[in-house]
Formats: structure tokens, C-alpha cells, sequence
């Protein structure tokens, strides 16, 4: 049976209208997937011992009268046939033969048997008759389903149609009635991912494909199995099939429609102004009929492809005379000089010395502006249609044009730019320069690059100014993998070239890299490093904010607890950061404000910053393990422990394709976290041994950064194993006391030591570094930290048998959790004081109770899903649960039986 990725919601609606009895129509374009679910509803019925007719006409068979009939007659039993009288035996017979009737055989016969045979099979077991393009079906077969189905052959007759226009269309039409039409929507991009993932194909190219294929999950899956085989950045050839469905597409439009349509293809930002003032003068009808088509969406003025890929292909097909002539009229046509002056030099591929002068000149005005990415495309127009004679000046624009396009945020323009200077005779500065803009397009996957690496510092030869940036790059491929030894010898060879070569940018690049390194290792003159990157002259740009003394000195107060600083820095930094046009500066500084809201005990506001961050880095087609990171950390403070669990499990896969061990790392705490809060402690601890072997391979010495020993010595004190709980808290202060830093990690050793004392049967020890542990955390600002500190006292109180104790420190920290907006912790301090109490639990899970609440709000099944980042189905699974458990059987029911206030939502 297929495996169906985001379409829980929609199998489940099929499924309700038809056991209701009537029929259901789908439509969507080609390759949304239509086929796919009538296949698994047809395999579910099948599997049930239902009668499963498949009708799939094909485009050629709409000229073959009662063709689909003779299809659906061969696949009727030979015994219910048998069972009909003579004359409809007889009308069947020659209806199963296919073509027109030559019996004589009259019409109201014909429609009469084939209603009296879907009657008669009924008798025996439903009966579903599937049709798929129903937009191919002969005239007459069409006609005879109809007609058999307004007689309604009973309730246990259903119908499930599927083609490609919605509408009153055929398919709704044959269906018996209740019919309900059905629009089969495109993919999120979490379903998308998933689909992605289960082909095999790596997380980060998800979100650019559902920008490409809308969420099409046959284009997705076609455009995928061509991204794989190259560059991230490099636009793969439009596959075969991918072009023939667009082509398909656009056949199906009048000429003139499509006339225009090219117009719009070959315009920058194609508006229903400008193609009227390209000579388009009934352009409103004609993108109106396209928009029928679902080809275009017009919002307003502006005119957008759907999916983008049509553009290109009807650009593609287009005669090179015909796409002369319109870039002519586009240039005409246009209000703005520089579009002016790209369409009047893309009327012709020919050298011209004047045109390519003048598109440089007028590129490097648009960099002077600010605008990156038009100056990229001016750039790289004027080194296409450069004349021989001038071929240094053709260099000098491609290298010029790799750089502005990298930073204008065009992946594609920059790998084309710097391709082409390596393709040809270029002196070694500017084939460093271009090899430094691959290595940058290879984003999180540095560890793949080391051929480029190499090339890169040989044509450097001695010069410091091409040295530099390249050894500040293998810096980052060997802190990203994990080798801190090889990254800190880097970072002193970039910052000395970078010193003798006067780039203070780079030197304090390359120091920031060499203090976080220091501090990684536990090395404690990382401080006076930064102190002396932070000192130099001159700043990163935005674009690369995040790779700066400013940004690095945020973290390192996040590291130690200082969390009002971090957070002055940071919102600072943001406003620089929104003019990043790159996209990963803005997605780092967000994180990171995600990472101190949670610290600082503002857990919905952690959870916006950390989804502000995922929306962000999916647009910019960013490596996802990073910001799936801050939001598993986001939602175990203030959203569900199942849904933190997803992200890092997302995230584990994705580092671990892109070679990422850092952020590995991370995000093995956060889901051993999750798992343990969940109650597999068995499970969290295997995950937490795994992080803590891999932080010893890497060389990782600073407690500080990933917190993760004091989680897993109370996990390993929960399943009894004392002594390696001890060992690991032992190990921990050691590395603390090495650093300098015991003060700052002594509330999360205290605490894990009071689990520890706790679980060994030393309660009153365990109460005494518990409340310790709670006045370090309120001393720090940290409510949540605070709050669990309290529920770990009063586990200890508890086995002291001082219940008022107890349920004064729950009370204490459930107090604190719901100021925090901790749902997931208030809903375990609730649990804690029930068992205090002696008083009945309703036993909802943290999951259970922000769903219910969810729902008590309004949001329907898909929203939740989209929301929390669950399938549908688990999301209705969870509230039969939570029905059971509440002794409910509606939403209506539900919603009294929630106490008012109880429970609140994350926005």
C-alpha cells in the first residue's frame, strides 16, 4: 500500500463522505497527486472485501464510444452477470464488447443494465467504482455511468472521481449523489521534506523545491532527482517529463493567451500595465483565462507563474527570432532605465562593445544603491556579450558579478559567474575569488569541498589578501566537522594573513572563529581573543554579521548566564541583521534571541523567534539542522516534548547528511531531553551517551555551552545506574573548575545531584542542593530552571514524607511555569501536586492538553498539525484519546470540560 505524505486529512474526509454513502470528486493539477489517493483509497476498500472498479481512460480513448464501460464490465464477477435477466445479460454483453451498439439494442436499455448490475453486485459487498481522469472518458460511457448513478443503484453503490479541473465538471457530476467536490492541495513544506526524505533526497533541497514545484509533489520529486546531481546552487536541467506536463499545461490555452503569456515570461516583473504597454491589448482577458487554467495567479497588477517552472519553459519554446522581438517591445515598453537597457540587450546574444560598456556601468550603479542582485545580472550580461578584444574587462565583471550576486541573495547567478572565470585563462586573484564564492555556496557542506580547498590556496601562492578569506573558510569547515585542533591552526593563519595583507574584516573574522574555539576546548584565554577581534577597526557586513566579534560575544553571554546583555546585543544586531540579504545573519541573531527568551523564562516568545528562524531559513534555502535545533529547544520549554522530539529528529538526519558534528551534537541534547520528559528514560539515555562520545571524539571541554551532563546523570540516576551518575557529575565540575566556570554551572550540577542523592535514598541531602540549586537559578533570572530546581525538592520532600513541603514547592513552581508560559512544566508540576494531593489525574499528556486546548480555541485538525508539526493523523488520534480520558464524545463536549484558563496556547 503507498505511503501518503500530508494527506491524512484529506484520506480521512474521502473516507467520511463515502461511508456516508454518495461520491466524491478530486481535482488538481497534474502530478498534485490524484492518482496516488485513489489508489490507497481503492487498495483500503479492497482490503475491506469491497467490489473495487478502476476505470483510468486515457487521453486517445475519449474517440472510443463506451470504451470505459467495457472496462468497467471486465472487471465485474462473471457470476453477478449470470445472475441478471436475459435482456440486460444481452445489453451488458454488447457494452462489454466496447464501440457502437449494432443490435439494436435501445438506450433506456442500455442505462437500465448497467444500473440493475451495480445493483445486483451491491447485494453482495459494496461497491466502489474509482475513476481517475475523468476528463478522458468517451461521451457515451460518461452517459451510461451518469445515468446509473442519479438513479442511485443504493447507498452502497459509492463513486470516487478524480481530473484536473475543479468546477461543475464531469467528475461531479457522474458521482451519486450527496456529491462533493475536493481540490487536492499542494504539499507543506514539512510534508514535502518528508517526501523528499523518503527518496532519499537531503533536507536542505526541500525548501527550494515547494518554492519550485509549489508544493507539486511530481515536480518536487522530478526536480529532485536532477538538484541531487549537482551544486546546491546550480539550477538542474528541467527534466523531460517535468517539461511535457508544462508543455500540456500550456497547450491547453488559445494562442493567444500563450502569446501573452511569453510576454510575461520574458519581463522581469511581469504586470497587466506593462503588457498592455508591450502591445498586448487584450492582455486582461487573456491572463484571465490563463488564471482559470491555474497556470498564472494574478494579485492585482502583478502576474506570478504556477508553478514558476512554466515561465521557463514557454521562454524555452519559444522561437529565438519570436524572443527577440519581445524583449524589443519589453524594452520599449518599460518605465525604469536599467529594465530598459536589459531587455534591449537581451534582444541578441551577439558581442557589442557599446551595450556591454553600458551594462557594466550601469551595474555598478545599482551596487552602489545597494541593489546586489540586479547589479549581478547587469554584470554578467555585460561579460556575456563582451567582445574579444576586451576580455579582461569580461573577467573583472564575472568575478564582480559571482560576489554581488552571493550577497544579493542569487545562489545561481554566483555559481555561474565563478564558474566561468575558472572556465577560463583567469590570473590567479580573480580564479581565488571565484573558488571563494563556490566554497561559499556550499553553505553547512564545507567537508565536501576539499578539492576546491586545495586548488584555492595553491593559485594564493604568498599573497596574504587571497590567502586569508580561504584559510578563514577552513576554518569553518573544520569547526562545522568537529577537528577544533585543525580550525584553530587555520584561524591563526587567516588572522596573520589577514593582518599582513591590511583586512581588519577578515582578521576579526578569523579571531572570532579562534576565540569560540578556545572556548569549545576549555581553554579560558578566549576571552582576551574576542577582546582583540572586538577591538579592531572594522565590522563584518551584514551579510556576514554572524561570523563577527559582536554576534560571537552575544553567544558567549548566553553561554555564561548573562542573559539581559545577550539579549541588548542581540536586538541590536537584529536591525542590522534585516538587511541581510543572504538570509543567514537574519536566521542566526533570531535563533539565538530564541535560545535566550527560553533561558530567560519567556517561553512563547522563544517559540516565535525559533519559527520566525525556520520560515527564514527555509526561504534562503539554508541548512535546516540549526534552526531545527532552537526550535526542539523552544517547544520542550513552552511547547509539547513531541514536538521538540520531531525537530531534532529532522534535524539529526539533516547534519548528519551535510556533515555537520556541531550541530549533531545539539540536537542529540535536545532529543534526549524530549525522550527522557516523555518517559522513555531507557531511550534518552542511549542518545545522551551517544552526545557525550561524540563531544569527546570532537575534544569538546566546556560544560557550558551544551549542557548535557547534568541531564544525563539524573536520567542514569532514574534507571538506578548511581555510580555513572555520580562519575558524570564528578567529570562535569572537574571541566567547570578547569574553565572557570563552576559558579555559573553549579545550579544544573546541584540539581542532578539532588536527583542523584534523591534516587539513592538520600532525601534530606537531595532537598538541601535542590533548593540551593532554585535560589542560584532565581538569582540568575531563570524562572523555568527555577521552577524544575523546585519540583526536584519536592520529589525529595516527599520521600521525607513532608507533603506540605511538597505541595508548597510545587505550588512555588507550578506559580512560575505559568507565568513562564511553560506549558509542557506547568502540566508536569500539575501531575506532581495531584500525586501530593492524593487527588484524581485526568492523565493528559502535555501533548494531550495543548491539542485540546488547540481545539477549545478553534483551530481545526490541519492547523493543529501545521502548527505543532505532526501528521493529521496523529493529531485526531490524539484527541480520541483525549476524549476517552474526559469521557467526551464531541468537540462541543470538549470544550466544557476544559477548565477556563487552564490551559493556553503558543501563538
Amino acid at each position: 500500500m503507498l505511503t501518503l505524505h500530508g494527506r491524512e486529512a484529506l484520506l480521512t474526509a474521502i473516507d467520511a463522505r463515502l461511508a456516508a454513502g454518495g461520491g466524491v470528486a478530486l481535482s488538481g493539477p497534474p502530478g498534485i497527486g490524484r492518482t496516488a489517493l485513489l489508489d490507497t483509497v481503492a487498495d483500503q476498500a479492497t482490503a475491506r472485501g469491497e467490489l473495487v472498479l478502476r476505470l483510468r481512460p486515457a487521453r486517445g480513448e475519449q474517440v472510443l464510444a463506451y470504451a470505459g464501460v467495457a472496462d468497467l464490465l471486465r472487471q465485474v464477477p462473471a457470476q453477478a452477470v449470470a445472475a441478471l435477466a436475459p435482456a440486460p445479460r444481452h445489453s451488458l454483453a454488447t457494452l462489454r464488447r466496447g464501440g457502437p451498439s449494432r443490435t439494436g439494442v435501445p438506450a433506456l436499455a442500455r442505462r437500465l443494465a448497467l444500473h440493475e448490475l451495480l445493483a445486483h453486485c451491491a447485494r453482495a459487498a459494496p461497491v466502489l467504482l474509482v475513476l481517475d481522469d475523468a476528463q478522458w472518458l468517451d461521451p457515451e460511457s460518461a452517459e451510461l455511468i451518469g445515468f446509473a448513478m442519479r438513479r442511485r443503484p443504493g447507498p452502497r453503490v459509492r463513486m470516487l472521481a478524480a481530473e484536473r479541473r475543479p468546477g461543475r465538471s464531469r467528475a461531479v457530476r457522474l458521482c451519486p449523489a450527496p456529491a462533493v467536490e475536493m481540490a487536492v492541495p499542494p504539499l507543506s513544506p514539512d510534508d514535502l521534506t518528508a517526501l523528499l526524505e523518503a527518496r532519499g533526497l537531503p533536507c536542505r533541497t526541500a525548501s527550494q523545491l515547494h518554492q519550485a514545484s509549489e508544493g507539486n509533489p511530481f515536480l518536487a520529486l522530478a526536480l529532485g532527482g536532477a538538484v541531487t546531481r549537482g551544486p546546491a546552487w546550480r539550477p538542474a536541467p528541467l527534466p523531460e517529463p517535468v517539461r511535457e506536463m508544462a508543455r500540456e499545461r500550456l497547450a491547453a490555452l488559445p494562442a493567444e493567451a500563450r502569446d501573452t503569456l511569453l510576454v510575461a515570461a520574458l519581463a522581469t516583473e511581469p504586470t497587466l500595465t506593462l503588457m498592455l504597454r508591450a502591445g498586448r491589448d487584450d492582455a486582461a482577458r487573456e491572463l484571465r483565462v490563463a488564471a482559470a487554467a491555474g497556470v498564472i495567479e494574478l494579485s492585482g497588477e502583478r502576474i506570478r507563474f504556477t508553478p514558476p517552472l512554466l515561465a521557463q519553459v514557454i521562454s524555452d519554446e519559444a522561437p529565438a527570432a519570436t524572443r527577440g522581438r519581445v524583449h524589443a517591445e519589453l524594452a520599449a515598453a518599460a518605465y525604469d532605465p536599467v529594465e530598459a537597457l536589459r531587455q534591449q540587450a537581451l534582444r541578441t546574444a551577439r558581442p557589442d562593445d557599446a551595450v556591454a560598456g553600458a551594462l557594466a556601468a550601469e551595474a555598478g550603479r545599482c551596487a552602489m544603491l545597494g541593489a546586489d542582485r540586479t547589479a549581478a545580472e547587469l554584470y554578467l550580461l555585460a561579460a556575456d556579450r563582451c567582445p574579444p578584444e576586451r576580455s579582461a574587462d569580461r573577467l573583472d565583471w564575472l568575478v564582480t558579478a559571482a560576489r554581488t550576486a552571493l550577497t544579493g541573495g542569487a545562489p545561481a547567478l554566483a555559481g555561474r559567474a565563478a564558474e566561468a572565470v575558472l572556465a577560463a585563462d583567469a590570473p590567479a586573484g580573480h580564479r581565488v575569488r571565484a573558488r571563494v564564492v563556490l566554497i561559499d555556496l556550499a553553505g553547512q557542506a564545507l567537508a565536501e569541498m576539499g578539492e576546491m580547498f586545495a586548488a584555492a590556496l595553491a593559485e594564493a601562492g604568498d599573497d596574504p589578501a587571497l590567502a586569508a578569506p580561504v584559510r578563514l573558510r577552513l576554518t569553518w569547515a573544520a569547526f562545522l566537522t568537529g577537528d577544533l585542533g585543525t580550525g584553530a591552526a587555520e584561524a591563526r593563519r587567516a588572522e596573520e594573513a589577514a593582518r599582513r595583507a591590511g583586512d581588519p574584516t577578515t582578521e576579526a573574522m578569523a579571531l572570532t572563529m579562534l576565540a569560540q574555539i578556545e572556548r569549545v576546548r576549555g581553554e579560558a584565554r578566549w576571552r582576551a581573543t574576542l577582546d582583540r577581534a572586538r577591538a579592531l577597526p572594522a565590522a563584518p557586513a551584514p551579510d556576514w554579521l554572524h561570523y563577527g566579534p559582536h554576534y560571537m560575544a552575544a553567544r558567549m553571554a548566553l553561554f555564561d548566564d548573562r542573559l539581559d546583555e545577550a539579549r541588548a546585543e542581540l536586538l541590536t544586531l537584529l536591525a542590522v541583521a534585516e538587511h541581510d540579504r543572504i538570509g543567514e545573519a537574519r536566521v542566526e541573531v533570531l535563533r539565538t534571541l530564541s535560545e535566550v527568551a527560553t533561558r530567560a523564562g519567556r517561553c512563547q516568545e522563544a517559540l516565535r523567534y525559533a519559527h520566525r528562524a525556520v520560515r527564514a531559513a527555509q526561504q534562503a534555502g539554508l541548512s535546516p539542522g540549526p534552526t531545527w535545533y532552537t526550535a526542539a529547544v523552544a517547544e520542550l520549554a513552552g511547547g509539547t516534548c513531541e514536538a521538540a522530539a520531531g525537530f531534532a529528529r529532522r534535524g539529526i538526519r539533516s547534519s548528519r547528511q551535510e556533515g555537520d558534528g556541531l550541530y549533531l551534537r545539539r540536537l542529540l541534547h535536545a532529543l534526549g531531553q524530549a525522550e527522557v520528559r516523555a518517559g522513555d528514560t531507557r531511550a534518552g539515555v542511549a542518545t545522551l551517551r551517544q552526545l557525550r562520545d561524540l563531544e569527546a571524539e570532537a575534544g569538546s571541554a566546556d560544560p557550558m555551552i551544551v549542557r548535557w551532563r547534568a541531564d544525563l546523570a539524573a536520567a542514569l540516576a532514574a534507571l538506578g545506574e548511581h555510580g555513572e551518575a555520580a562519575d558524570t557529575l564528578a567529570l562535569a565540575r572537574s571541566a567547570a573548575e578547569k574553565l572557570g566556570s563552576t559558579p555559573a554551572l553549579s545550579g544544573y550540577l546541584d540539581r542532578a545531584a539532588a536527583i542523584v542523592n534523591s534516587e539513592s535514598g538520600q532525601a534530606d541531602a537531595a532537598a538541601d542542593l535542590a533548593n540551593a540549586a532554585a535560589r542560584h537559578f532565581e538569582r540568575l533570572g531563570q524562572p523555568v530552571e527555577q521552577a524544575h530546581a523546585l519540583l526536584v525538592a519536592a520529589g525529595a520532600e516527599r520521600r521525607r514524607r513532608r507533603y506540605a513541603a511538597a505541595r508548597q514547592a510545587i505550588a512555588e513552581a507550578l506559580s512560575l511555569f505559568r507565568t513562564a508560559e511553560a506549558h509542557p512544566w506547568a502540566l508536569e508540576a500539575k501531575r506532581a501536586l495531584a500525586r501530593t494531593e492524593g487527588t484524581p489525574d485526568q492523565g493528559l499528556t502535555s501533548t494531550e492538553l495543548r491539542i485540546a486546548g488547540m481545539v477549545r480555541d478553534g483551530a481545526s485538525n490541519r492547523e493543529i498539525a501545521t502548527r505543532l508539526y505532526l501528521s493529521v493523523k496523529t493529531v485526531e488520534a490524539t484527541l480520541t484519546r483525549v476524549y476517552r480520558k474526559l469521557g467526551v464524545r464531541s468537540r462541543t463536549q470538549l470544550l466544557s470540560a476544559l477548565p477556563v484558563g487552564e490551559i493556553t496556547n503558543p501563538s
